[in-house]
């Protein structure tokens, strides 16, 4: 009997095998990728003390995005994690794509919080 291969536990799996060399600190924060069909969520999280330091995703009210599930919009994301990154002077962070291929709305949200600030 052959089996559909499940494509988020496979990437559940590549996630699990890179967070085991990727840590975030206070300093230098995880910046996190979470990508479903219809949206895309960002946060920076200090693994140290298990706590989210700030996030973003196209849910946001301020953003004012009509659809979630785009590039445009995982780059009004990436704009939002890089200023609320600053706001509480984080200049630079560890990436973690999540298991996702570092194309389209990951490499979008990536570029974006790169050329607003933050470093990595």
């Amino acid at each position: 009997m052959i089996t559909k291969v499940d494509k988020n536990a496979v990437r559940k799996k590549r996630h699990a095998r890179v967070r085991t060399t990727i840590t975030g600190t206070e300093q230098r924060p995880r910046l996190n990728v979470y990508r479903s069909n219809k949206h895309i969520y960002a946060q920076l999280i200090d693994d140290v003390n298990g706590v989210t330091l700030a996030s973003a995703s196209t849910k946001d009210k301020e953003l004012g995005l009509e659809s979630g599930g785009n590039v445009e919009a995982a780059t009004k994301v990436g704009e939002a994690i890089a200023k609320r990154a600053a706001e509480k002077g984080m200049k630079s962070v560890v990436f973690d794509r999540g298991g996702y291929l570092y194309h389209g709305r990951v490499k979008a949200l990536a570029d974006a919080a790169r050329e607003n600030g933050l470093e990595f």
